[in-house]
């Protein structure tokens, strides 16, 4: 289950990343704190999270063509010093409490340097293992980065009561430090390099060309942005249950939020242990889970409906790394940069449209009923995609086979 450990770059890296995570997840909260608390408007720190996701949509493509181009540590360097000086800057201004429009100003440079080192950390991450430990380091990255959201937002919530929200970002500012002393002391002997795209193969359109050319990462991207949308936000669908059928008030949105968490660890453990991530691997989880999201607002009670998101948010975990797995290793190296950003994009996109989409079902329709709907029409493109994939597999066998009769 953790042979990915058995490399020594990726125990660095594996150590940097959790330190990375709690540090993020830190700031995440300790800003969203700092908006709530000066506006008193949900929508204000709405805005916020959708200034640090837009540029991911908006210049992803660009961003994993430079990946794709360039050694990708040097960009990881490059931004994880920048991200640092951001959260430096961030915590003085909330220190000196500086109006909120340089806050939202520094929200989004960072949410631009993010999205220009994300391919990068990617390319990275296939590096510091073998291309058998890739499904294996991605499981484990999963569970990594569920315990850091949970150490980073439970110490926040403590430090920020006790020492004052500025601290948070000057921790945040601290773990950047531990990924770029990582970066730099890594055995670059031991990496396993990926092809670097030529310049014929290099840019946004050529990135964009060979998508169009795969019919598996169209109906991969596709699902993904249909599971990601009305299958992923079940923060907002966890909320309406707990003020709508459960009665169970914020006390109640926290424990389901507690037992979707354990979910995701579950479900990193259960993708770890799994030898290969397969792609029939993928559909059948997103089936699974896409028939409980149907009943899980029909069944009674807090304990019903939580015994069903704990497998759904395992799922979930599940299947986004079985299909992180088979976009990075059924793409061509020199076009991981480009394969990946674009994933990116279609998420950021998902989430932008799936979360008030499912907002205006819970309300016009009810959360039980808004499950049921999302989770049918997630059943549906499931299916619609096993049908897809195995066309496109037959496009490819058949000439195959009748080059090999003939």
């Amino acid at each position: 289950m953790i042979r990915a450990l058995g490399n020594h770059n990726y125990r660095l890296w594996a150590t940097a990343d959790f330190v990375s995570v709690t540090g993020t997840w830190m700031q995440v909260l300790g800003l969203n704190w700092v908006v709530m608390a000066r506006t008193g408007s949900a929508t204000s720190v709405g805005l916020s999270v959708l200034l640090s996701t837009l540029p991911a949509l908006l210049i992803g493509p660009w961003a994993g063509a430079i990946a794709d181009r360039f050694p990708p540590r040097r960009i990881i360097l490059a931004g994880q010093t920048t991200h640092l000086v951001i959260a430096l800057l961030l915590a003085f201004m909330v220190w000196q409490d500086m109006p909120l429009a340089t806050i939202y100003g520094l929200t989004a440079l960072a949410g631009m340097v993010g999205a220009f080192e994300s391919p990068a950390l990617g390319r990275f991450a296939g590096q510091v293992v073998p291309r058998h430990d890739l499904g294996n380091a991605l499981a484990l990255g999963s569970i990594i980065n569920s315990a850091g959201r949970v150490l980073g937002m439970s110490l926040a919530g403590v430090l920020a009561a006790a020492v004052g929200d500025a601290l948070l970002f000057v921790l945040n500012a601290a773990s950047f430090v531990a990924v770029i002393v990582t970066v730099l002391v890594i055995r670059t002997a031991e990496l396993h390099p990926l092809a670097v795209a030529k310049a014929e193969r290099a840019g946004v359109r050529a990135g964009v060309a060979y998508v169009r050319r795969s019919h598996v990462l169209i109906v991969l991207f596709t699902l993904g942005f249909v599971l990601s949308g009305l299958g992923r936000n079940y923060q907002v669908t966890m909320a309406a249950m707990a003020q709508g059928p459960l009665n169970s008030g914020a006390a109640g949105y926290g424990l389901l939020s507690s037992v979707f968490a354990v979910g995701t660890v579950i479900g990193g453990i259960i993708a770890a242990r799994v030898r290969e991530l397969t792609v029939p691997l993928l559909l059948g989880a997103a089936a699974v889970t896409s028939f409980l999201q149907t009943v899980s607002g029909f069944l009674p009670g807090m304990l019903g409906f939580g015994a069903v998101i704990l497998p759904i948010a395992a799922g979930a975990v599940l299947i986004d790394t079985a299909k992180s797995t088979r976009l990075q290793l059924d793409s061509a190296e020199d076009m991981r940069g480009r394969v990946l950003s674009i994933d990116g994009a279609i998420a950021a996109a998902a989430g932008a449209t799936g979360a008030p989409l499912l907002g205006w079902m819970c309300e016009r329709l009810g959360a039980s009923e808004a499950l049921l709907v999302a989770g049918v029409v997630t059943l549906a493109a499931t299916g619609v995609a096993t049908l897809a994939l195995q066309r496109a597999r037959r496009r490819v066998v058949e000439p195959v086979l009748a080059a090999s009769a003939a």
